[in-house]
């Protein structure tokens, strides 16, 4: 790393770079003590956003070395978490390989489900809006001689004449995009 240009940096980069030098590294790109310098700003917001967020909720004028301290805390345990030490990941490996897999009932390749239940599936869902039948006025004749409790119809195709759903209720209609329609 060169030297020069060391009077013209911020305290910050300064030691920045003091902290590279003492771990042992001598080689390293300049972007890198910009890259440590953003770590460190957005830490340090971090914690004083944190901590100016307890104070607040103690009722304090303004931020003391508790809330900064508390808010360093709660930095350390939510977001630097330790992972469980190897004896116990051991054992948990043991238990859960106890239990055999199950054999494969499929043959070779990989087991996919049913077309139909794939999400990759094209479909289209349409909103046909019902058309108004416009049905002419009935009479008083009419009416006297229409029977008051119809049979119902015993031809299944004529079934779907009388609908339960009120007029002007669009109508949906789901399908796959390869479906032959029944004719």
């Amino acid at each position: 790393m060169a030297e020069g240009g060391e009077e013209d940096l911020p305290r910050d980069a300064k030691i920045v770079k003091t902290l590279l030098k003492s771990m042992g590294v001598d080689d390293y790109e300049p972007r890198v003590v910009h890259q440590f310098l953003e770590l460190w700003y957005r830490y340090v917001v971090d914690v004083l956003t944190d901590a100016q967020v307890y104070s607040e909720h103690a009722g304090k004028a303004s931020i003391d070395s508790d809330d900064i301290k508390l808010a360093i805390q709660s930095k350390v345990n939510f977001s630097f978490s330790q992972p469980p030490p190897r004896e116990v990941l051991l054992e948990l490996a043991r238990n859960r390989n106890k239990i055999p897999l199950p054999k494969s009932i499929a043959g070779s390749g990989v087991p996919l489900p049913p077309e139909q239940d794939t999400l990759i599936n094209p479909n289209y869902q349409l909103a046909i809006a019902k058309k108004q039948t416009s049905q002419p006025e009935e009479t008083e004749e009419d009416e006297e001689s229409a029977d008051p409790n119809p049979a119902p119809s015993k031809n299944p195709s004529l079934s779907h004449e009388k609908t339960d759903v009120p007029q002007g209720t669009p109508q949906r209609v789901s399908f796959p995009l390869g479906a032959k329609h029944p004719r």
